[in-house]
C-alpha cells in the first residue's frame, strides 16, 4: 500500500525469451523446472522458465546481471548502444563511449602498443626519411 514505486516489466522477444531460459538454470532456485523459493510441498513450475515477461523478481535482481547484454537490451533500450569492435549492447558511461567494458580495454592496449612503436621508430631511424 502507501507510495510503491511501479516498475515496468519489459517484454522479451523470442530471442530474448531463449537467452533468458538458459540463463533460469542458473538460478540457484530452479530444480528440474520446479521453483523452490515457490515450492510449498507440491511442486510449483518455475514461472519465469514459462513467461516471456521477467516476472520472478529473484531472476531480475540475481540472475539476469549475469548476462549484460541481455540486460542491457531488456532495461536499457533507449540508452544502449552498440560496440563498434564485437557489436554488443552496452550502457555507455559517457556520451563518447564507443565500445564495451571488454573491447576498451583491449582496444586501449592495442593503440598503445602501435603508439609506443611508433615513437620508437621515430627516435631509432631518425634521419633514414632525410637521406631518400
Amino acid at each position: 500500500m502507501g507510495n510503491r514505486r511501479h516498475e515496468r516489466i519489459p517484454a522479451m522477444d523470442y530471442r530474448q525469451y531463449r537467452r533468458a531460459r538458459r540463463l533460469v538454470r542458473e538460478c540457484c532456485n530452479y530444480d528440474n523446472g520446479q521453483c523452490m523459493a515457490l515450492d510449498e510441498g507440491d511442486g510449483c513450475v518455475c514461472v519465469q522458465s514459462i513467461s516471456h515477461s521477467l516476472l520472478c523478481r529473484w531472476f531480475r535482481v540475481a540472475v539476469l546481471p549475469l548476462d549484460h547484454q541481455l540486460e542491457t537490451a531488456l532495461y536499457h533500450r533507449l540508452e544502449s548502444r552498440r560496440c563498434s569492435e564485437c557489436g554488443a549492447l552496452f550502457l555507455p558511461g559517457s556520451n563518447r563511449a564507443k565500445y564495451c567494458r571488454e573491447c576498451a580495454a583491449r582496444v586501449r592496449r592495442r593503440k598503445e602498443a602501435e603508439r609506443q612503436r611508433k615513437r620508437y621508430h621515430d627516435s631509432t631511424h631518425l634521419g633514414a626519411e632525410k637521406a631518400l
